[in-house]
């Protein structure tokens, strides 16, 4: 076994609790309780007691009831919580839904009905996927939307409603005391689109309003000027009026919400191509800096390909919204993690959705945890990192999500599995 040198998995930053969960989409932090969205069903949401941070404690779990769905999200309001429903493994299970148009392209051209390896190579499938993919096609898929809970007793959360939407469900959302903002596909349009409900009556969410990028209403009458699902609301996040949206590669859009069931577009940026990772997330920073408003953006990494760039981190000049101005990059080098080019992934993937400060917490993949600074927004500087060592047999560490509690404790999500509780001593 290859001992790593430990100065290459953690600078200014020390593990002070870890548990054993299973891999999760999403960790969010409110007083003594962190809250964890799964991956992978049946492991739905989790609830941990996080008091003592070095002995964190399950304190009840979400199961879900079949392995179709997975509520990989989750956010915290008072004694609510909200999670997404959404299709598991949604991207590979549409490619059913090309599978009969496949086949009679292929019995026009070959006089007969396909085999399943012919099926499966139309597809660019497996044969061992046919089955598996006719079968969720024939089911169908339901559930998708989001659901909201009582956790006054965290031991024993009550589920108030479950709202489905359409397709998919919903994937990343943002909320507050009034309003859910949610990212979902809903009826007659291609792609997430933005949906806000009224939280009055949190047994019964009333939708309030949509927005979409022209393009995305197909029932409407609209041509989307892409193809597919390449374009879409990954999530909007909330920042006084205005919500900021990150739109996968269409880059990114401001929203003005002043007159919430009229959602106006104000600001638009997007540097696809060539940047070719998608847009994941976007903030403004709550404070300005030397009178400019700072905001940071991150993309996703996906299936690499060599040569190509990894997802990283931007900086970005929106005190003009008319004018947005990049205004400089961070970035990993792969010679900075042991891992980055094991199975996995390696690049950018989401920061700490709240900008209270100068420091950005960024999940990396198997590049771990990057602690950034961008008091200076033109030179990005590394603060401190930390690795997690990949464990339960897998090949690399995932660090998928972060959120950070009052006592300035760090927690970081792995993909794959585990959470780990960090401190930050610069």
């Amino acid at each position: 076994m290859t001992t790593i040198d430990p100065s290459r998995l953690a600078r200014n930053v020390k593990r002070i609790g870890h548990i054993g969960i299973p891999g999760g989409g999403q960790v969010v932090v409110d007083g003594n309780y962190a809250y964890v969205g799964h991956m992978k069903p049946p492991h739905g949401t989790t609830i941990l007691d996080v008091s003592d941070p070095k002995a964190p404690r399950i304190v009840s779990r979400i199961m879900l009831p079949d392995g179709y769905s997975h509520t990989h999200k989750v956010r915290v309001v008072g004694d609510l919580m909200f999670t997404n429903y959404e299709q598991y493994d949604r991207h590979f299970l549409r490619k059913g839904d090309t599978l009969p148009d496949i086949r009679a392209a292929l019995r026009a051209k070959l006089g007969r009905a396909p085999t399943d390896g012919e099926t499966a190579a139309g597809a660019k499938v497996k044969i061992e996927d046919i089955a598996t993919l006719d079968a969720a096609r024939e089911r169908g898929y339901h559930d998708g939307g989001f659901c909201i809970y009582d956790i006054r007793d965290r031991a024993n959360p009550k589920r108030l409603c479950h709202v489905r939407t359409h397709g998919f469900g919903v994937h990343r959302f943002d909320v507050d005391g009034k309003y859910a903002y949610m990212s979902t596909e809903m009826e007659g349009y291609i792609g997430n689109i933005l949906v806000i409900y009224d939280l009055g009556d949190p047994a019964n969410p009333k939708e309030v309003s949509r927005w979409w990028m022209p393009g995305q209403h197909l029932a409407g009458g609209e041509t989307p000027g892409w193809r597919g699902y390449r374009n879409r609301l990954h999530h909007a996040m909330r920042a006084g009026n205005e919500l900021w949206a990150s739109c996968w590669h269409a880059g990114f859009r401001v929203i003005d919400v002043s007159d919430i069931r009229k959602p106006t577009t104000i600001a638009s940026h997007d540097y696809h191509p060539p940047i070719p990772e998608p847009t994941h997330t976007v903030m403004p920073l709550e404070n300005r800096i030397d009178g400019r408003r700072i905001a940071v953006v991150v993309d996703e990494e996906h299936d690499h390909v060599p040569g190509r760039l990894h997802a990283f981190m931007w900086v970005f000049d929106v005190t003009d919204l008319k004018d947005i101005k990049a205004l400089s990059i961070y970035d990993v080098s792969e010679m900075d993690s042991p891992w980055s080019r094991a199975p996995g992934r390696f690049g950018a993937h989401q920061y700490r959705e709240k900008l209270d400060s100068t420091l950005v917490y960024v999940t990396w993949f198997s590049g771990g945890l990057r602690i950034v600074d961008v008091a200076n927004p033109s030179q990005p500087r590394e603060a401190g990192f930390f690795i997690p060592e990949p464990i339960d047999g897998h090949p690399s560490p995932q660090s998928n999500d972060v959120d950070v509690d009052a006592r300035g404790l760090i927690y970081l999500l792995d993909r794959n599995a585990g959470l780990d509780i960090l401190e930050f001593t610069p």
